[in-house]
């Protein structure tokens, strides 16, 4: 006779590592299209279950065709979620792991304190003169596919060359700018979209650029509003308007400069 009580500590394992398997799944679906085609696909499920159940032979069949193949028409129709989940993976669990990073000589500080100081400056200057702009600080995951779709300039950090490329006359203003290694490595880059239909109406396709990339990889996004000349920092999908200047360095320095290296580089 089965014994429900006799429940191991393997069970309990399991158990929860499905349960944040899942979490984590809807946390990457959850207020985009992908949503809702998972609902579909799980009342399709639940009604083929009803179906065996009333031993309707004929309808359980076809559902049962239907969902053999189940498992490839999910990689079709989650194609991004998947690269996104599997990025979000490998981003926070593996590659911000201290032993990895020892083994792997990966260094997160990819920006000096002087460097986050320029774009700071520029960031103030391209508020107060109403200039929208988009920034974004590779971390871990390359940028250098999107890079290559835009102009390569591959200079150093420079306020005046920040505000310059997107002075509103330039030819390299539209798109965005790409950072990497403390350097500008390219501007007039194209960044995905996001598909969240929770950004509220008033922010623009800046934005919504800004959350798209960032859904997918670990970079940090700054981005300059044309309309407000509000500052906001894009980090993880998520958009934080910086309430000042001196926010938006503290954030830039939490999130870039390791803090061993920013007391090196002080003293």
């Amino acid at each position: 006779m089965f014994n429900v009580l006799n429940i191991t500590f393997i069970d309990i394992l399991d158990i929860f590592l499905v349960g944040v398997l899942i979490y984590q799944i809807y946390k990457l679906i959850k207020d985009t299209p992908a949503m809702n085609i998972f609902l579909g696909i799980l009342a399709l499920y639940i009604i083929w279950i009803i179906v065996k159940a009333l031993d309707m032979s004929l309808l359980s069949a076809i559902l049962g065709q239907v969902l053999g193949v189940g498992v490839i028409a999910l990689i079709i129709l989650f194609q991004q979620e998947i690269r996104r989940f599997l990025l979000h993976i490998g981003t926070k669990y593996i590659q911000h792991g201290r032993f990895l990073n020892a083994i792997m000589g990966r260094n997160t500080d990819n920006k000096t304190l002087e460097g986050i100081e320029e774009i700071v400056l520029a960031c103030q200057r391209m508020s107060d003169s109403y200039t929208g702009a988009l920034i974004v600080i590779e971390r871990l995951n390359s940028l250098r596919e999107i890079a290559e779709k835009g102009d390569i300039i591959n200079a150093d950090i420079n306020r005046r060359l920040i505000e310059n490329i997107f002075f509103k006359n330039s030819p390299l203003h539209d798109g965005a700018m790409i950072i990497s290694a403390n350097r500008i490595l390219a501007a007039r880059c194209t960044l995905p979209i996001t598909d969240s239909t929770t950004i509220p109406a008033h922010f623009g396709m800046r934005h919504r650029a800004a959350v798209g990339l960032t859904e997918s990889c670990d970079a940090l996004v700054i981005v300059v509003s044309e309309e407000t000349g509000r500052v906001s920092l894009v980090q993880d999908g998520e958009i934080k308007v910086m309430n000042s200047i001196t926010e938006l360095r503290i954030s830039l320095e939490k999130n870039i400069s390791a803090p061993e290296n920013g007391r090196k580089k002080e003293q």
